[in-house]
Formats: structure tokens, sequence, C-alpha cells
């Protein structure tokens, strides 16, 4: 294989200790995993995202909070937890991003990667590269995954507003999912993937898109309290 030009960004030394604790997720071996993602890749791009370094940190952190719609959980999705951004080259040209998120699932940590298109944010792949569970076999079905591609983070807003107004809406794709073949050991996975991919998602949107996919999130919160009077 060619060598592969990577630019790595520096970690700040005055980074709070508390960040040195937190668990990120990034690729096994980045070179290898991107060229396999995008066969065209020339080089690629890898920058640490953190909360507590971003502008505004704290409130874009209680937007994911908000947007995930659940708890956070206190290893994985902490203030401080890390998170590393691939963007992917073919000479001067992105034509890609990749990004993975841990989540916990009920055989243990659960790593979701997607990788994205760098104009519409939309998935081009869904893949695991950390998947323990009863259901592992099931969930990683390319059958299953490939339903994923196309859709983007407006599609998980707008099912929340199709719950709130129509639910089983034709229109809603994630609600049209078909789930693999499991058994109630393999549910609390599948839904904790589903989970993982949405959480992707609105971090991209925060750290990337600069969040241009709100007017969905808000419609869809509109919906969700008219509903609940």
């Amino acid at each position: 294989m060619r060598k592969i030009m990577a630019l790595v960004a520096a970690v700040s030394l005055g980074a709070p200790q508390g960040a040195w604790a937190a668990i990120g997720c990034t690729l096994s071996n980045p070179a290898q995993d991107l060229k396999y993602l995008f066969p065209e890749m020339t080089s690629y791009k890898e920058e640490l995202k953190e909360f507590h370094s971003l502008k505004n940190g704290k409130e874009l952190f209680k937007n994911l909070k908000e947007r995930l719609g659940s708890d956070l959980d206190p290893i994985y999705e902490t203030y401080e937890t890390p998170y590393t951004l691939y963007s992917v080259y073919k000479g001067k040209a992105k034509v890609g991003i990749v990004h993975g998120v841990n989540v916990p699932g009920k055989g243990g940590v659960i790593q979701v990667f997607l990788s994205t298109d760098p104009d519409s944010a939309a998935i081009r792949r869904f893949f695991f590269q950390r998947l323990e569970s009863p259901a592992a076999k099931a969930l990683r079905e390319k059958t299953f995954r490939a339903q994923f591609e196309g859709m983007t983070l407006a599609d998980f807003y707008k099912h929340d507003y199709y719950a709130a107004v129509e639910p089983g809406a034709q229109a809603d794709k994630v609600g049209r999912i078909a789930p693999p073949k499991l058994d109630a050991s393999g549910q609390p996975d599948y839904d904790a993937s589903l989970r993982g991919i949405r959480k992707n998602l609105i971090l991209l949107d925060l750290f990337v898109y600069g969040q241009r996919f709100e007017p969905f999130f808000e419609k869809a919160q509109k919906a969700m309290s008219a509903g609940k009077r």
C-alpha cells in the first residue's frame, strides 16, 4: 500500500486533567481503515474535538443532550469526552468525513462509526468497530446497515415529528427501517446502535455542519410539545 500522508492535530498540554480520563473513540488503524472506506484517498487529516475547548462548549454540550433525547452516559458521554474527526482527501478535494462514538451496550461498549458526505452530511456508510453482543452477527449484516445510507440528521428529527403527528407515515425513513431478526437479548444493543447513529450525526452537526438541521429539530419539538398538551 502506498504511503498515506496524515496530518495529526496536536493535543493541548493545557487540557483539563479530567480530559485524560475521558474515553474517546478512534479508528484502530486510521490509514488502512480510511483507505478501505475511500479507495480514492490520497491523504487525511485527524482533528480532536472537545466541548471544553470550543466556543460556547457548555451550550453545545447541553444541545447534545437535548437533541439525543436521553440521559448521557457518565463514562462515555461526559463534558470532557474527546472526539476524533477524520477528514479524507483526494488531492485537495475533501471527499469524506469519518467519525465514531462510544455507546453503552448490553455486552459492553459499542463503537459506531459513520462516513459522511462532506457537502450533504448524508451517511455514506455505517459500521461497527467494536460490538460485543449476542446480536452482533445480525447487526453487522450489510442489508441492515445499508438502510441508513443516504440518511441525514434531518431524517431522525423527522422521525420524532412523525411519531408525534402521524405514526407510521410512509415519509418516515427511520420509522421504516427493517430491524434484523433479534430475540429479546439482542434488542437492547439494537436500540443502542440506533442511538449511536443519532448521537454521531448530532455531534457532526455540532462540530462540522454548523447545526444546519436545527429547523427540523425545532419543528419536531413543537409537534411533540403540542402532543403532550
